[in-house]
């Protein structure tokens, strides 16, 4: 099982890295791994903070608990969280560039796309609550 969660995890970042790097075709090299590389830690901080919100009622019996529980979550969550706004964001980005849109234009879809994204993580917020309940119900039950 553990295999199967890797190998999935692998997969989302893949899939994560090359739609983004697709969506950035104006931009040279470096600047796309420098917009990849803040994104995903910008990425990794939002789903840090909505973790922690989730936490929030969970009691966990230990510190190494939480901290397993968090990692795995994270490193799941992360990419999911990043295929939502990260590539429509280098979209965006690569048609203002091109001057596709206009700036007003640019600034009314970024916007909506942060909009969805927020409802998004309400959700997930919910979501990962539950997980974390089912993780301490299935381990009290041992």
């Amino acid at each position: 099982m553990t295999v199967i969660i890797i190998v999935a995890t692998i997969i989302l970042y893949l899939i994560l890295l090359v739609f983004t790097w697709h969506n950035l075709d104006m931009l040279e090299g470096q600047a796309k791994i420098m917009y990849i590389a803040a994104g995903t830690i910008a990425m990794f901080i939002i789903t840090l903070i909505v973790f922690n919100i989730s936490t929030n009622g969970v009691q966990y019996e230990n510190e190494n608990m939480i901290s397993s529980v968090r990692n795995i979550l994270i490193a799941i969550f992360m990419p999911l969280n990043g295929l939502i706004v990260m590539p429509y964001i280098a979209y965006l980005l690569n048609k203002i560039k091109q001057e596709d849109i206009t700036e007003e234009k640019f600034k009314k879809r970024m916007i909506l796309i942060i909009v969805i994204f927020i409802v998004f993580l309400i959700f997930e917020c919910n979501y990962l609550k539950s997980i974390q309940e089912g993780i301490l119900g299935v381990f009290n039950s041992l």
